[in-house]
């Protein structure tokens, strides 16, 4: 049974991982789809893999620490799609600081602005059509390191701490419109966020370690996330709001190493 259709959906960062990944599954649940990111052919390529299930997708170029870019997104998808019931917002990157060793000011302002002011602004841009959906609900993609301090990596950690307050601040005041809103806060995930970013030089012994680290033995897919996602957006999740949910093979449930 396809849980979302007839569910139009904005997803934003869908060239690759886990947005991509959250794209497809989408489709395949029969949501209707607007979704954003940087890279045009990848963008492209998602569009049409999502409209292989039969869907009706919109592809946006969109950069969202640009504010005329997420006003266009929030316009383009309304046009193509007749309205807004989810908006999922999966764009993001990581990177690597730290308050003594290497002091990165400019790196700390890159991970605010993509991580927590980016996401502020696109949801407000869109809340105003959400109000108006069928079931509405957001999703923040957040991660365990808003959850628990790691080394090295200051501003990721406090940026997504911020956005999982954002997220239970625009649940409970958006709960009384009929808006869900809740943050979705994975593990080490196989995806290109950190190759992408340079934040981890060894890519295969950092995915090794993560075997140690999570308790089930190994890294998540995207497809994983994907499926959370899924739930969470659909009618089936309806009494489920400002939740931080934790998919991360048991990661913090161990100590700090």
């Amino acid at each position: 049974m396809k849980r979302l259709t007839g569910k139009r959906a904005l997803v934003t960062g869908a060239t690759s991982g886990i947005g991509r990944a959250i794209a497809l599954r989408f489709a395949e649940e029969g949501a209707n789809l607007a979704i954003t990111g940087r890279r045009l052919e990848r963008l492209k390529e998602t569009a049409e893999r999502a409209r292989a299930a039969g869907v009706e997708v919109v592809a946006i170029a969109a950069e969202h620490t640009r504010g005329e870019d997420n006003e266009r997104a929030v316009n383009e998808a309304l046009q193509g799609l007749g309205g807004l019931d989810v908006l999922v917002n999966a764009a993001g990157v990581i990177g690597n600081d730290s308050i003594l060793d290497s002091p990165k000011p400019d790196e700390w302002r890159r991970i605010m602005d993509a991580n927590l002011e980016a996401v502020y602004d696109l949801t407000r841009r869109a809340a105003p059509s959400l109000v108006h959906g069928r079931g509405p609900s957001i999703v923040n993609l957040s991660s365990i390191a808003g959850l628990r301090p790691y080394p090295t990596i200051l501003s990721y950690c406090v940026s997504k701490a911020a956005l999982d307050m954002l997220t239970q601040c625009l649940a409970l005041e958006l709960a009384p419109r009929g808006v869900r809103v809740n943050a979705i806060c994975p593990g080490v995930v196989v995806s290109e966020l950190h190759t992408a970013t340079g934040a981890v030089a060894d890519y295969a012994a950092f995915l090794e370690r993560a075997k140690s680290t999570h308790p089930l033995g190994r890294p998540g897919q995207p497809e994983e996330i994907a499926a959370l996602a899924a739930f969470l957006v659909s009618d089936e999740a309806g009494w489920i709001t400002g939740g931080l949910h934790t998919i991360d093979g048991g990661r913090t449930l161990t100590s700090f190493r």
